[in-house]
């Protein structure tokens, strides 16, 4: 029962994420390559309502009205399988031992020894919050609180404990269903629409955190749109209202009583919350829970590319007025969107309809659609603008951002110089092919060196890539690639397209020439 890695270089906390019923953990996870961090996830522009103002007074009315339908979700894991990244609060590697050590010393009130045997069952038992959206039993939780569990008990507010059945499960939204049988209709707590929240709304939290009871915290909606890089679906809600382990799948309501957001992760660099949450916007998770509820799981459609934002300096070498839409870097060989004649280098400013400004519009508009399912896409290409008409296949993979990979420094040899990017391009040889382990039919200009100080640098190029394309014109030598850079730099172009094999990975990379 854990959270996704989802900020690289920092601490981040499932907000249940294997909490033991007895304490709370401090888990500890890193994207690895990625420079992501909350400085640089972009909040969408949200325009005020007139008239909207947070409440005076108490919250005790929305609480009294809510909390009856809050639940305590407990899970025992399967056998042999721990919640990732748990540890025990009294194995000497818990920060709460120097708690302890704190305020009753090495030698004041000793510290209870709990027997291997006990320690492993409690190493198998976590919680977790969720709540009731039908009176017969249905509620709703986030998947990493039941992942892998062998057995689900669920707590009501009033105290009665009852058996719960895994309805449907989803793990790229980290939603879940669950069912318990009661012999009285159970209190609810209705869906809310969390497109109308700004920045600013007043929200509060409801969940367990620690496993200390149901508690309540208040905040407001510090950010939204967040992408944190957990999943293909991220558009969190970011809020300031202190949430801890325990809280997840707890919902988040606005001043109205009304669920806008389900409770998921923490920003947290001490394990502990410093006021950085985010929630699953409702609007997100009511469409995903209603598809849980009539099939059990979702399939999301499939095209087979994989794609990278359109930054102002590839809008300007490919012609785009503005930087908007999906990059293909590569098709996948036999799928949908190589079937269709999607080619790299194409921009998807369009599916079904839908307008394509980022990656992750392309992502959700895609997995929205069910297999089977003939699709228009709008296509920028050398210029100009196409049609194609795809199907849209089945498949557990979904389009994702190109990602990034170094490869080692390349042998020394005879290359040519790109003065005006920075880069060294050299042929590739025998050598260079066995040392970059590169196919027997790989052509392109291998980079040799790269100037720190010029474009090339800034733009994140490194030795040892393979250039196979400049301006979406193959390339098969160094000489071919001076050619096509120089050729960009004189038609009066600001920055020059390379497409990149690194690794197993393809990717562009726009580099300015104003900058070299």
């Amino acid at each position: 029962m854990s959270p996704t890695s989802i900020l690289s270089r920092h601490r981040v906390a499932a907000l249940l994420g294997a909490a033991l019923i007895i304490s709370p953990v401090v888990i500890s996870f890193a994207q690895n390559g990625s420079n992501t961090n909350l400085s640089n996830v972009a909040a969408t522009t949200q325009t005020p309502v007139a008239g909207a103002a947070a409440p005076s007074g108490s919250f005790a009315p929305i609480v009294a009205t809510t909390k009856p339908a809050v639940v305590t979700i407990t899970t025992v894991m399967e056998a042999n399988r721990k919640p990732m990244g748990e540890v025990s609060p009294f194995d000497g590697n818990s920060p709460f031992d120097e708690y302890f050590r704190q305020f009753f010393g090495d030698q004041g009130m000793p510290m209870p020894k709990t027997p291997p045997q006990q320690q492993q069952q409690q190493r198998q038992q976590a919680l977790g919050s969720g709540f009731i959206v039908n009176a017969d039993g249905t509620i709703v939780t986030n998947n990493h609180v039941i992942d892998g569990a062998s057995s689900i008990k669920v707590t009501l507010d009033d105290g009665t404990e009852l058996p719960a059945k895994l309805v449907g499960h989803d793990a790229k939204n980290d939603l879940a269903v669950l069912k318990v049988k009661a012999d009285k209709p159970l209190p609810t707590i209705k869906w809310g629409d969390s497109n109308k929240l700004m920045t600013g709304d007043q929200v509060l939290a409801i969940g367990n955190p620690f496993g200390i009871g149901t508690t309540v915290t208040e905040g407001i909606v510090s950010a939204r749109g967040r992408d944190l890089h957990s999943g293909p679906f991220d558009d969190f809600i970011q809020i300031d209202a202190p949430i801890n382990h325990g809280n997840s799948g707890g919902p988040l309501v606005d001043i109205h009583g009304d669920v806008i957001g389900i409770n998921t992760a923490i920003y947290s660099p001490n394990g502990g919350s410093v006021g950085v949450g985010f929630a699953i916007p409702s609007d997100q998770a009511e469409k995903v829970v209603a598809k849980l509820e009539q099939g059990g799981n979702i399939e999301y459609g499939y095209l087979g590319v994989q794609i990278q934002p359109v930054t102002p300096d590839v809008a300007g070498a490919i012609g785009l007025d503005h930087p908007d839409g999906a990059l293909v870097s590569s098709v996948t060989q036999g799928s949908p969107a190589a079937k269709a004649g999607i080619e790299v280098g194409d921009v998807i400013t369009g599916f079904g309809g839908q307008q394509i400004k980022y990656p992750k519009d392309l992502s959700r508009a895609v997995a929205d659609v069910a297999p089977g399912t003939k699709e228009t896409v709008n296509i920028w290409r050398k210029g100009k603008t196409i049609q194609i008409s795809t199907d849209v296949g089945r498949n557990t993979e979904d389009t994702q951002t190109a990602s990034t990979g170094g490869q080692g420094k390349p042998s020394a040899g005879q290359g040519q110089g790109v003065p005006s990017l920075g880069l060294g391009l050299t042929d590739i040889t025998p050598n260079i092919r066995q040392e970059l382990n590169l196919a027997d039919n790989q052509h392109g200009a291998v980079v040799e060196r790269v100037s720190p100080d010029k474009a090339a640098s800034a733009a994140g190029i490194q030795p040892g890539d393979v250039i196979v394309g400049i301006d979406q014109t193959p390339v098969k030598s160094a000489r071919q690639a001076n050619q096509a850079i120089a050729e960009a730099g004189k038609s009066g172009k600001k920055s020059v397209l390379l497409l990149i094999d690194r690794g197993d990975q393809q990717i562009f990379v726009a580099v300015p020439f104003a900058a070299g």
